[in-house]
């Protein structure tokens, strides 16, 4: 298998995500985090209740693609942590909506703008 062929491929599993998926990566981009701490910044953001049983089926296919790196804690909990490959995912798919998004200068000085507010 070519190069071409491997990047085409780990672009087209990122492309499939879900947006619960995406939020998780985005989540993880900001440290190692275990899975209940997971499940409260989800269910901040969505307002609601995130069960176990759509979380960790997400945490392990994101695992078993190579987004997400899993380690154990002690026995009873696992911490995740985003890899390299899922740093990137997030790289390209912020790199796509930005490309949709700036449409203009105004528009750029708001991405400018929301950048330097979470700086």
């Amino acid at each position: 298998m070519s190069e071409a062929q491997t990047v085409t491929e780990a672009d087209s599993v990122v492309r499939d995500l879900t947006a619960f998926q995406q939020n998780i990566l985005v989540i993880l981009s900001e440290e190692p985090m275990y899975g209940l701490a997971i499940k409260r910044q989800l269910e901040s953001y969505y307002g609601t209740e995130v069960n176990h049983g759509r979380l960790y089926p997400n945490l392990d296919d994101l695992v078993e693609m190579g987004l997400v790196e899993k380690s154990e804690l002690d026995k009873r909990t696992n911490q995740y942590e985003l890899t390299e490959a899922g740093h990137d995912a997030l790289l390209d798919q912020f790199d796509w909506m930005f490309a949709k998004f700036v449409a203009d200068d105004e528009r750029a000085a708001e991405l400018s703008d929301l950048v330097e507010t979470h700086r």
